[in-house]
């Protein structure tokens, strides 16, 4: 079920929030546990049976840890195990098998399960809570209804942000509700609900335009990069601020995901802004425990690549996943070599960061290494097709204003110029009314049947 749907926005939600607000306190966490499952499982039932098996593993872990303190490194390294184990399972076994098969030139089968949706999310949400527990950051969760609701909790199960048990274990046990927080959530979730629909949407369709091209020129090969590295922007940080909201209604405080990494002059502040908490997950549960900076030149490397292959691999079961986190990796490592990287002037920093993110997510959105070679050619017109067509400059003029308003919106300025306009008496007026046709416009376009993909449900 996405967010970004009728039946999410007009029963789903509707129902669980009537609910969830009738029950007493002590009965919202079951509330919220079996809404989430029944989110969860909406689309696959039979990996509600996953879900319940991760939750009861990692609850019996940190119970574990908490109890027999002199095993607790056996504990960690054993709920570390059971998470990377079901993780690698359903997500990265036929990646293997495939890839053995390549080198060897065997006929290994393979498993073609389907991915369970959000495993990525919740697996690390686990490790990260048993971690927590182990050098005793947090204590362990002793009702099994509010951590199964901490680890399932549908608002940010499908795409995050990754939130940190130590985040809302004060909230799960003890939480406030208030209209003026309500009010503050819903207009976060219709503002992300918007640059899903409205923006993400409508991009997603000019790149799959692109795809379903046969002469893919160099002009609508720009404006395909252009289109993918905003489409994903919009649709993550759309759905992020979905999550955000919905979790402010709920009574939480989701940490922030993005903010706005295209305007960063430097790939190493790029990283600071963009999938906020997945960063800080890595930081914090990898690079650190490895050592971090503070060691030999040659294991801080080591340290380096180490992370962005798992954050490539994190992304996707692919060798063009892989290539994109150590792409990020070498850029790091310049960056960090080279100073003069990290402090190019005002907009020259802007435009190096942009065309190398841009590139970054052609390779990011190839099915293939392959396709992603065939995608380069065309960006620097080695595909032997002309710079452009018809077609392309069909196309081009008509996502000109789309694009133009995109790039406007994956800047500070629509937040300044808001800023500005809430200081208006009228405001309080007609910021309900904005909202209301805000919600009207994107169901109308759920009701026309329009594009709405969600890039992340792959990860």
């Amino acid at each position: 079920m996405l967010f970004s749907s009728l039946t999410f926005l007009y029963y789903f939600l509707p129902a669980v929030l009537i609910l969830y607000f009738l029950v007493p306190d002590r009965g919202k966490n079951l509330v919220l546990l079996l809404a989430s499952l029944l989110f969860y499982g909406w689309g696959e039932p039979k990996y509600v049976a996953l879900m319940l098996l991760t939750i009861t593993l990692f609850y019996l872990c940190g119970l574990a840890l908490s109890r027999w303190p002199e095993w607790k490194r056996a504990f960690l390294v054993l709920s570390v195990v059971l998470g990377a184990a079901l993780l690698g399972v359903f997500k990265y076994a036929d990646f293997a098998v495939t890839t053995l098969n390549g080198i060897l030139g065997s006929k290994i089968p393979l498993l073609r399960l389907a991915l369970p949706v959000g495993i990525s999310f919740y697996t690390f949400q686990c490790i990260s809570y048993a971690a927590d527990v182990y050098r005793g950051d947090a204590k362990p969760q002793r009702n099994f209804i509010s951590f199964g609701a901490y680890v399932s909790m549908f608002p940010q199960l499908i795409a995050g942000p990754i939130v940190r048990y130590v985040d809302v274990a004060p909230a799960l046990d003890n939480r406030r509700h208030s209209r003026e927080e309500a009010a503050l959530g819903l207009r976060r979730f219709l503002v992300g609900l918007g640059k899903k629909i409205l923006l993400a949407n409508q991009l997603g369709a000019l790149t799959e335009s692109y795809r379903a091209s046969t002469e893919k020129t160099v002009l609508f090969a720009w404006l395909y990069a252009a289109a993918f590295a905003l489409q994903i922007y919009f649709d993550f940080s759309g759905y992020s601020d979905m999550a955000i909201g919905l979790g402010r209604i709920l009574g939480f405080r989701f940490p922030e995901n993005f903010d706005y990494p295209y305007c960063s002059r430097s790939i190493t502040e790029f990283w600071r802004r963009w999938h906020m908490s997945l960063g800080t997950w890595f930081r914090d549960y990898v690079y650190i425990p490895l050592g971090g900076s503070r060691v030999s030149r040659i294991k801080w490397v080591r340290n380096i690549l180490v992370v962005w292959m798992l954050t490539g691999l994190w992304h996707g079961a692919s060798w063009n996943f892989v290539l994109w986190g150590l792409l990020f990796a070498a850029l790091l490592l310049l960056e960090k070599a080279v100073p003069g990287l990290k402090k190019l002037p005002g907009a020259f920093g802007s435009v190096y960061v942009v065309f190398v993110v841009m590139l970054s997510f052609v390779l990011f959105n190839a099915d293939s290494l392959s396709q992603a070679g065939r995608d380069f050619m065309s960006l620097f017109g080695l595909a032997g097709l002309p710079g452009a067509n018809g077609e392309s400059w069909y196309f081009f003029r008509s996502n000109l204003v789309l694009l133009t308003v995109s790039a406007l919106g994956a800047t500070p300025w629509p937040r300044r110029l808001y800023e500005k306009v809430s200081k208006s008496p009228v405001f309080t007026v007609l910021e309900p009314i904005s909202l209301m046709l805000l919600l009207l416009v994107c169901t109308a376009y759920l009701v026309d049947g329009s594009f709405n993909p969600f890039l992340y449900f792959r990860f």
